[in-house]
């Protein structure tokens, strides 16, 4: 959600149950017992042979449990320095689900200079999940590469979109920590010479706000 409309078009940025089987034998003792047939014997099978398979007594637990504040996760420091004249306090956008998903968005024109940031961080079931999450989005990129020491695993990605002869360049980090993602997108416009901001810029800017998004995420870890 911008506050400032923009005339371009963006790349898009998601008891335990035991089955106890019936003993096929009788136990008995003493001198009047009855002697035993080959029907009485025992199969030799356990319980957990002669039932069908249980399902395991205890689930996974999560690293993550729900997604964090996503307008506490960078310090007013950076999103003074990304988004010169944004509100630091960011604006969190509405999610149909806010344990799972949640999104801060920072943007503000200052002089002929547009920037806008989101933040957003997503939960899954599993780590598998996840991962599965992140290389499908991984593949829908062109370009870009690996951002090493950002958590489990993270890249990046650069682009330059040009509307009504006035470019916009956007940078897109997506990391991956245990069952947990965070995605930045990062972007910037000159009104005035029409261009955008380097792709070195971009690039650095939302490789500094991953970062400290994936620190935030860490400090809720369960």
């Amino acid at each position: 959600m911008r506050s400032f409309p923009l005339p371009i078009a963006l790349t898009a940025r998601l008891s335990p149950v035991v089955v106890l089987a019936a003993a096929g034998w009788a136990l008995s003792s003493g001198p009047l017992a009855a002697p035993e047939t080959s029907e009485d014997k025992p199969t030799g099978k356990t319980a957990s042979q002669q039932s069908p398979t249980a399902p395991s007594e205890t689930q996974a637990v999560k690293t993550y449990a729900a997604a964090p504040e996503p307008c506490d996760a960078l310090s007013a420091k950076t999103v003074k320095s990304l988004v010169p004249g944004a509100k630091t306090a960011g604006k969190e956008i509405p999610s149909t689900d806010s344990d799972l998903r949640r999104t801060c968005s920072w943007n503000a024109l200052k002089g002929y200079d547009y920037r806008w940031l989101d933040v957003s961080f997503e939960v899954l079931d599993s780590d598998e999940a996840a991962e599965k999450s992140y290389d499908g989005r991984l593949a829908e990129k062109s370009g870009g590469g690996a951002v090493p020491g950002v958590g489990d695993a993270a890249y990046s990605v650069v682009n330059l979109t040009t509307e009504d002869k006035q470019d916009t360049r956007e940078g897109v980090v997506v990391a991956r920590a245990a069952n947990a993602l965070v995605i930045v997108t990062y972007n910037g416009s000159d009104f005035e010479s029409k261009k955008a901001p380097s792709t070195e810029e971009i690039n650095k800017g939302a490789i500094k706000a991953a970062k400290e998004a994936v620190a935030a995420l860490q400090k809720t870890r369960g």
